[in-house]
């Protein structure tokens, strides 16, 4: 895989150090990859993890408000979508002003690793390897378990945004990890669509086959479809990708399905986002490995870590 080409201006090299030195959050610990292919961090409480998404080294080719293509966190168009109040649109909110400032100050924010499952003793979400995503609730519900996913002094958890979707698929392309093609027109073969060469023919457990992994991500094309915070007009939320019930070129990864937000639907499930908080001091580590100092956070690689991800 080739590595992934820096886009920077005079503003940004002094930021550097950012996105290239992805910060641990009190309670997560580092598990494998690198910065720029798919660093993985896991919360030691539940085994949640996450991957980080490097948004200071993308390309400024985003929309936040719609009309000006000028963010490196932003929407982007990729097949024949129309930004509009009336079509598709996401308004400028408070929690996705504060993700852009926090992506401002650390280069990028974290992705759940796999579609959300919850626990089998309770209803506690969880992004681990193995089991089911969690399908067959309405926006409104995916929202509130998102909340409620992460929330402490370091962190805070949301209902993935249009704009961080989008985000991490134009890394994809610009990692040289998939093909513009791959991601915007034909998404089968990495995939859990019902005319993919590997397809399950229904819904598998997340994680489940290394070729449906890109970035250390799992399943992003194909399984299930994604609720994000995307809106269509004023009634709708925007679903991304496809399912298993959908092939992979009319469903590519970036599709967008507007849907009624009371609608719910088997064939979709939710990932959450981390923002990384403005007001973090620095961790009492409880383990010995190699220490990175940044000013609010530090980067943990324990020694003899698996690195295999």
């Amino acid at each position: 895989m080739q590595r992934l080409k820096v886009f920077e201006t005079k503003n940004s090299r002094s930021k550097e150090i950012n996105y290239k030195n992805p910060p641990m959050p009190r309670g997560f610990s580092y598990v494998c990859g690198e910065w720029d292919n798919g660093y993985v961090i896991e919360n030691q409480f539940d085994g949640s993890q996450f991957v980080w998404v490097p948004v200071g080294a993308l390309e400024p080719n985003g929309t936040l408000d719609g009309n000006f293509f000028t963010e490196k966190l932003g929407r982007r168009y990729w097949i024949d979508e129309k930004f509009s109040p009336e079509t598709y649109n996401e308004p400028l909110t408070a929690e996705l002003s504060w993700q852009k400032k926090s992506v401002q100050k650390y280069g990028g924010f974290y992705i759940s690793r796999y579609c959300i499952s919850k626990s089998d003793y309770s209803y506690k979400p969880m992004s681990v390897k193995g089991k089911i995503p969690w399908t067959s609730m309405d926006f409104a519900h995916a929202k509130m378990v998102a909340e409620w996913f992460e929330s402490s002094s370091d962190i805070s958890s949301h209902l993935m945004y249009g704009a961080e979707y989008d985000t991490v698929m134009e890394w994809l392309i610009e990692s040289g990890a998939k093909t513009r093609r791959e991601v915007v027109q034909y998404s089968s073969a990495w995939g859990n669509y019902w005319n993919s060469s590997n397809s399950a023919k229904s819904i598998a457990t997340v994680g489940s086959k290394e070729e449906w992994c890109v970035n250390n991500i799992f399943d992003l094309a194909g399984n299930v479809k994604e609720w994000t915070q995307e809106r269509f007009g004023d009634e709708k939320y925007v679903l991304r990708g496809g399912s298993n019930y959908d092939d992979g070129i009319s469903h590519p990864v970036v599709k967008r399905t507007p849907i009624g937000n009371n609608y719910v639907y088997y064939g979709a499930s939710f990932r959450v986002t981390l923002c990384l908080k403005w007001n973090i001091t620095k961790l009492n580590m409880q383990r010995q490995g190699t220490f990175d100092w940044s000013p609010c956070f530090c980067n943990i690689k324990i020694k003899n870590a698996q690195q295999k991800c």
